[in-house]
């Protein structure tokens, strides 16, 4: 097993991969977590993202690896806030693109209580009754848009960008009475129907610190209720979205074939501010006033390290015997036994010596540096949805355990900053930003932005299409290379450029 997991870091290390593509799987285990589905039908057929409404001919020039065609919208396309979009496929290192992308206005129905009093004619003892009416013609709008970065294939990139925004909007849809009396904290409890529930409260029960009324029993003060806002609220329902999704993918690859798995960063927008999540390597920064604002943070087994070694000693069965969950400067030899070497577990941020034992000689769960590490051998990112059954090569040891499913959810307040109309906010899958800065990005839009007229509605998607051309490059004799003639991106590349005074742009 060993030999084998440092013949595929070998590969790896060795340059075998595609440049920019570094979290796909190792020699054919992206493979094996698809086999025996083959004869499933697929969740959704593979498409290029619905907005584009790209034409049958359109859709197979998008696929064509040689001359990688930026895609944009249509100029007769409109996006909510006049969000500017541009792609491109790969250099072939799959043969489809397996990036999606999803952007759409959502609507959470108003619900109107109506409270009747009925009183009973001989008592004269009043009920209380109330109705629940929906509104169909009115709603809180909520803006969507994610950045799906598949790997081994696209399915589950596809069925995250169909589904996620409507699992996101549902959940809103049953705490819509509260967001819509943003000055009242949430309620605790719920009924079953969604409405605030109130339980009746006992003497000495959630009561304040000095328990004036209670028992005068000094734990009351630990049953004191905590204020929650409404925007952790959102913030909340977001996160178990993302899990909701993750759930439903490992749920429905019992009846269909559902591919590989996804980076997720997505962008909700709800009165009046920002909600950005990210579980991948994807990145989302906000460009204002020349200045940038990093909205998300990359997940890759350097930066999430400890978390995946603390996981490996607490349940050292999901390393399968083959793989140790101590960190080395390089691979450990036999003959080092005895010796001291420096190391780091998932306690450390620093190095210190230890002894070599002989369960050293294992392979470690994270080996590589930089855009190379990987997790056993196999993955080069930690959070997304998905890879429910991918395994380690040649072997039935799971990875998933180590893949976390939560989002990062970061807010930014639109309503507090006054924007212009060259704001805003820059999401793209990590084909971007592997030969990008955030700086560079900036640069990029903020330049083309200043070429076009504020009032041209293409001036976003003219944006995006600059900044995939300046990553992506200019093919040449030693592959797709930058003005710098450093390489280009090799990778799918997706990108959203979006103003921040989109909806006053709108009226």
């Amino acid at each position: 097993m060993i030999s084998k997991v440092k013949n595929a870091m070998s590969s790896l290390v060795g340059g075998i991969i595609p440049h920019g593509h570094h979290h796909h799987h190792q020699h054919g285990s992206a493979n094996a977590q698809n086999c025996g589905t083959d004869a499933l039908p697929p969740r959704f057929p593979y498409s290029r993202p619905e907005f584009l409404e790209l034409t049958p001919e359109s859709l197979q020039s998008s696929t064509e690896h040689a001359t990688r065609p930026v895609i944009v919208l249509r100029r007769d396309i409109r996006l909510p806030w006049r969000t500017g979009y541009a792609e491109v496929i790969n250099a072939g290192k799959s043969m489809l693109n397996e990036d999606q992308a999803s952007c759409d206005v959502l609507k959470m129905p108003i619900y109107i209580y109506i409270y009747i009093y009925i009183y009973i004619y001989i008592k004269n003892i009043p009920f209380l009754l109330f109705s629940l009416f929906h509104q169909d013609n009115k709603g809180l709008p909520m803006l969507f848009w994610g950045v799906f970065d598949g790997h081994a294939g696209s399915g589950a990139a596809l069925m995250a960008s169909r589904l996620l925004p409507r699992l996101i909007r549902d959940r809103l849809c049953e705490v819509a009475h509260v967001l819509e009396n943003p000055s009242s904290p949430p309620p605790i409890c719920l009924a079953k129907n969604g409405s605030p529930y109130q339980p009746e409260q006992k003497k000495g029960a959630c009561l304040d610190a000095e328990d004036p009324e209670g028992s005068g029993d000094p734990i009351a003060r630990f049953h004191m209720e905590k204020v929650v806002s409404l925007e952790g609220l959102v913030m909340g329902i977001i996160e178990n979205a993302y899990k909701q999704m993750d759930d439903l993918i490992e749920k429905e690859k019992a009846s269909y074939s559902i591919s590989g798995g996804c980076c997720a960063l997505t962008a909700v927008h709800l009165m009046g501010k920002l909600y950005v999540a990210n579980a991948g390597d994807s990145r989302a920064i906000i460009v204002r006033n020349n200045e940038v604002i990093p909205m998300s943070n990359e997940f890759t087994p350097e930066s999430e390290r400890q978390r995946l070694q603390y996981l490996g000693f607490l349940k050292p069965e999901l390393l399968g015997n083959e793989f140790t969950h101590i960190e080395f400067p390089r691979r450990i030899q036999h003959k080092e036994l005895g010796k001291k070497m420096l190391f780091r577990d998932h306690t450390m941020t620093g190095w210190a010596y230890k002894t070599i034992v002989e369960d050293d000689l294992k392979f470690p769960l994270i080996y590589g540096e930089g855009k190379k590490a990987r997790v056993m051998a196999t993955i080069g990112v930690t959070r997304g949805l998905g890879d429910h059954d991918l395994k380690v090569y040649n072997s039935n040891i799971h990875i998933k355990p180590f893949l976390s499913c939560c989002p990062e959810v970061k807010v930014y307040d639109i309503s507090e900053h006054k924007h212009g109309p060259d704001d805003v906010l820059v999401m793209g899958t990590d084909g971007l930003w592997d030969v990008t800065s955030d700086k560079e990005v900036a640069d990029v839009v903020t330049n083309s932005l200043s070429t076009h007229e504020p009032n041209d509605p293409t001036r976003y998607t003219l944006a995006a299409q600059d900044l995939l051309m300046r990553s992506r490059g200019v093919l040449k004799e030693r592959g797709w290379r930058l003005p710098n003639d450093r390489l280009g991106s090799g990778d799918d590349i997706t990108v959203f450029v979006i103003p921040l005074a989109g909806a006053e742009l709108e009226t």
